[in-house]
């Protein structure tokens, strides 16, 4: 009981020597540390009682504090045990939390304008995650300053498996990680084409390792072995311990695994742990803090001596510092150095008490003149250097990654191989560089299969080693010449890729490097995953897709293309058509003709009907006019119709010869897949051969256009339609009616050096796979060999190698169907040639029918009038009428002589009755007239004298273009007419018989002077 009391009366008077000493101190810090973080006090407790100790920076002052624990997840307790610190009265907030619990911090600290300095904390050691922003009211002040520096370990680790040439592997990440952390890194790798695995670590990883034991089979665990040759471990030290002893003991991994640890907070006793209990490859990224190496300079900062148990990084607490312990200590050394400079310079702030309660508490007046001072210096400490921009972030951080070199043996040495910083990036570099520079003198076995342009035999001398070339011969003479090796390459013994076989061994090129025959497999080489569970390959050099290699069709001309737009059963119908609305033309017309001239003859025969009905049908026009009302009815109608068939015509005819250039039967995979009539197939045992049966067989990747294309493929148990290599597949496609399914590049290769250009290649959309180097498991050379490959890549030294065997300027079209080269939209000569031939058997059956027509006129004596013979008077016709008025007079006529009669030109001027006669008619058409009408009566009674003196034996020369005499100079003159269009023209004078004529004396002159616009007069 005695004791009981001694210790209450010891515990009264040190809370009452405490209440004094704060009451008495101007310095007063509040902190706040999450339950799990109590090493952090202990630093926290530490920091303060080494800054009291130093009289050189506060001198008489003492600093103060109080500290409180939260709960990492509870904003609410972590508010109210910041409003209990406030009421107190600080001078500063120091906090490590988790993000939940800061925002909320972050959030009363700018209300009451108390400078709040926040260590974030990751739960039980994981890799931190970046905090969310918090939403602040616009314009306030930020009071929270962030002493850890933002997270970096997205850009680290893209930088690292970047130099690795990862292109493929897993990233396990702890149960406790945000990951939300990494969505960032994803996205990269999938801009970069990264195909990542993601696979959460349950807490129980015994249990997990075991479950994959009972749910997979053999073939899948396998599987999963080979994915875990390449990982990203995101996870606390101890997690990341206790997993790789799983997953070690329980033979998931090999001695040829390559794995990469992330997390900031990895101390020299995890490194060793974790070194001795992996075996392979492992890279480990840690955050570094750069210190001198004298011990002196390193524990006295800015004169104030660090604990010595901290500084030096010998000591074994030292070395189980964590990231957290050393912010805290120069979180409070940065604290004190600016509580002195305050009272350096007398612009002290008393402390407060503030409530968060009240709705009209004020917020600390000196808030802003301490948030100020705080960001203004920096200090030296644990953390290398300690400071703060206008942001409120702490821009100093560097990285380390150490790391190890395949092996068996465990316990094996770890060395830096480079630095990492914001600012620089990546300072060194992760390939073995030892490695690099004992590879000069090293002589590499090659293995490899013919496969153009890849490699092929470009000297063969009986008695000398075979030389090659090729796009991969390239690739490794450029990694030779940089690397320093030399190598010695010869075929595979069966030249093939090699595949696995049904004992479980490997043939070919795969089976060499399998067996260590080999130590490098150089070709057309893909990456797969059934090849990269037994060998490693270096990164992709090239891009692979499937291609498919067919011959273009040979170009048919056809005579009658310009028919194809309608069939022929439409032909048919529309030749009847006009066949029969022409003769219909003509039997509506015959019906009911129209009135026609006097003496007008009806030209709408049945032949000049059909020839105006195929004339409007071929929109030409026609001669002969229809005026009755139903022939018009009729040919408004037909016109229609020809309207209609010949725009018809014209848009079929412009799309179907569009269609023609642009129609080829296969165009892509899916024609290929969906057609039956044309063969194919691919390599027996290639990677193509294993790719088209897995995409069609695998339930997880089944594709349906592969599933239509391994029945034709696999017909028979494939011994129908694949070959033996690929010589054999361009042999069946030169010659025969085959399609070739094999690597596009190999196939652009050969279409591009076919010397008569037929073949063309079709190929998938986008490449999913890669050309690589296989090398044997495990292999030292890998990474040289992806290093090099990159620097290639990005120098452009590869495109240079690939323009090489792949040109731009290609002699031939590799994408046409069509035999002759493209010519852009133009027509040729083959699409108009049946129209070109029907003109030209028009022209020659017109010539026959000519030639034909000359022949009967000939045999007949006759000749076909001229058009102008319609024109002209009939004189025969005009004489025997001029004959039949001379007989109607019977009296008596005087006889007279043929030499006093005088026929002269009739003057029509001196005839106004006969011209006043013939304007009084104004429907001539209707009436009926006769000759006598437009003959004067002094020439009707010369014509009566005319026929009295034709008995006595008148003679006129009307026969072959000899005319009646003049009556003044005795000679003989030209019969005229006037012709209907009002001209003269010389009549023809048909032949007559001769009439006696004797001259009496002269007769009556009839002037008729030289007017071509009179009439011709007898």
């Amino acid at each position: 009981m005695k004791v009981i009391l001694a210790m209450l009366l010891v515990a009264v008077l040190w809370s009452q020597q405490w209440k004094s000493a704060l009451s008495d101190s101007i310095i007063h810090i509040g902190a706040i540390f999450d339950e799990s973080a109590r090493k952090d006090d202990e630093i926290f407790r530490l920091a303060v009682a080494d800054l009291n100790l130093n009289n050189e920076i506060l001198e008489t002052e003492k600093i103060t504090f109080s500290v409180e624990f939260v709960d990492g997840n509870n904003p609410f307790q972590a508010v109210q045990e910041a409003c209990e610190l406030m009421n107190r009265g600080i001078l500063a907030l120091v906090s490590s939390i988790g993000c939940m619990s800061a925002s909320s911090l972050q959030t009363l600290a700018d209300a009451m304008h108390i400078p709040h300095l926040y260590i974030q904390r990751s739960p039980v050691g994981t890799p931190r995650s970046a905090c969310p922003p918090t939403s602040r009211i616009q314009g306030a002040d930020d009071y929270t300053l962030m002493v850890r520096p933002p997270v970096y370990l997205n850009e680290v680790i893209m930088q690292v498996v970047s130099e690795y040439s990862w292109q493929k592997f897993v990233l396990f990440y702890d149960s406790d990680f945000d990951i939300r952390g990494i969505e960032d890194f994803l996205d990269r790798t999938s801009q970069h084409g990264m195909d990542v695995s993601l696979q959460k670590v349950e807490s129980n990883i015994n249990m997990m390792i075991t479950s994959l034991f009972r749910t997979m089979r053999v073939e899948e665990l396998h599987r999963y072995r080979d994915t875990l040759r390449r990982a990203v471990l995101f996870m606390s030290p101890a997690t990341a311990k206790a997993f790789i002893t799983e997953v070690v003991e329980t033979n998931l991994v090999a001695f040829d695994c390559h794995w990469i640890l992330i997390n900031e907070e990895i101390s020299d006793y995890d490194l060793q742990e974790l070194v001795m209990k992996s075996i392979g490859r492992l890279t480990l990224v840690r955050q570094m803090f750069p210190m001198p190496q004298n011990t002196t300079q390193r524990c006295v900062k800015h004169n104030h001596r660090i604990n010595t148990s901290l500084c030096d990084p010998k000591n074994a607490k030292a070395q189980q510092l964590e990231i957290t312990n050393r912010y805290i200590y120069d979180t409070v050394l940065l604290l004190a150095n600016t509580f002195h400079k305050k009272l350096e310079d007398r612009k002290w702030h008393s402390m407060a008490s503030l409530s968060c309660i009240r709705k009209n508490s004020k917020p600390w007046q000196g808030g802003k003149s301490m948030l100020e001072t705080v960001k203004q210096f920096g200090v030296s400490g644990l953390t290398s250097f300690l400071e703060f921009t206008d942001n409120g972030t702490n821009p100093n951080i560097f990285f380390e990654i150490l790391g190890t070199n395949y092996g068996e043996d465990r316990g094996r040495g770890v060395s830096r191989l480079a630095t990492w910083d914001p600012v620089h990036g990546l300072n060194g570099t992760l390939t073995d560089r030892k490695l690099e520079n004992n590879m000069r003198g090293v002589v590499l076995r090659v293995v490899t299969v013919l496969e153009e342009p890849f490699v092929m035999v470009s000297e063969n001398v009986l008695g000398k080693p075979k030389k090659y070339q090729g796009f991969s011969i390239d690739v490794l003479d450029a990694l030779a010449n940089y690397l320093g090796f030399k190598y010695e390459i010869y075929v595979a013994p069966d030249h093939k890729y090699g595949s696995l076989q049904s004992d479980g061994q490997w043939n070919g090129l795969m089976g060499e490097l399998v067996f260590k025959r080999a130590d490098v497999g150089l070709s057309a080489l893909t990456i797969t995953p059934e090849r990269e569970s037994v060998v490693d390959f270096t990164t992709r050099y090239m891009d692979y897709s499937v291609g498919v290699l067919l011959r273009k069709a040979e170009r048919t001309v056809d005579m009658f293309a310009c028919l194809a737009p309608f069939d022929l059963s439409l032909w048919a119908c529309i030749a009847g058509t006009v066949l029969l609305v022409g003769i219909l033309v003509y039997l509506l017309n015959w019906l009911n003709p129209p009135r026609l001239p006097m003496g007008s003859v009806s030209s709408t025969t049945l032949y000049n009907s059909m020839w105006f009905v195929y004339g409007s049908f071929l929109q030409q026009g026609g001669e002969v006019p229809y005026t009755t009302l139903a022939t018009r009815m009729m040919m408004g109608v037909w016109w229609m119709f020809a309207l209609i068939v010949i725009s018809s015509y014209t848009a079929n005819l412009a799309a179907f010869l569009t269609i023609s250039r642009i129609e080829n039967s296969i165009q892509s995979l899916q024609d290929l897949s969906k057609q039956t009539e044309l063969p194919y197939g691919t390599v027996l045992d290639s990677a193509v051969y294993d790719q088209v049966r897995s995409k069609a067989m695998n339930p997880f990747e089944r594709d349906p256009i592969y599933s239509q294309m391994w029945r034709m493929i696999n017909r028979t148990g494939g011994a129908d339609n694949n070959v033996e290599d690929s010589r054999e597949g361009v042999r069946k496609v030169k010659y025969g009616r085959f399609g070739f399914v094999w690597d596009a590049a190999v196939l652009e290769y050969v279409a591009n050096n076919d010397e008569d250009c037929s073949f063309y290649t079709i190929s998938s959309s986008a490449p999913d796979r890669g050309y690589g180097i296989a090398m044997q498991h495990g292999s030292p050379y890998r990474d040289i060999f992806s290093q090099r490959i990159l620097e290639l890549q990005q120098n452009g030294d590869m495109d240079v190698l690939k323009l090489k065997w792949w040109p731009k300027d290609s002699p031939c079209d590799l994408y046409s169907s069509d035999q002759t080269r493209q010519r852009g939209n133009a027509l040729d000569i083959h699409s108009f040639a049946g129209v070109f031939c029907v003109l030209a058997a028009g022209v020659v059956l017109s010539c026959l029918i000519a030639m034909v027509e000359s022949w009967w006129s000939r045999r007949k004596g006759s000749r076909v009038p001229s058009k102008e013979d319609d024109k002209e008077i009939d004189l025969e016709h005009l004489h025997r009428r001029v004959n039949s008025l001379c007989t109607e007079d019977e009296s008596p006529h005087k006889q007279f002589s043929t030499s006093s009669v005088d026929l002269t030109p009739l003057d029509m001027d001196a005839l106004p009755a006969a011209r006043q006669a013939l304007e009084q008619i104004s429907d001539f058409r209707n009436t009926h007239i006769t000759t006598t009408t437009f003959i004067p009566e002094q020439i009707q009674t010369l014509s009566r004298s005319l026929s009295a003196k034709a008995a006595a034996g008148f003679s006129s020369g009307f026969g072959g273009g000899s005319g009646l005499q003049d009556h003044r100079t005795g000679g003989v003159g030209p019969f005229r007419q006037r012709a209907p269009n009002g001209g003269f023209f010389r009549s023809p004078i048909k032949t007559m018989s001769s009439i006696p004529y004797q001259p009496t004396g002269p007769g009556p002159n009839f002037g008729y002077g030289n007017d071509p616009d009179r009439g011709t007069s007898i």
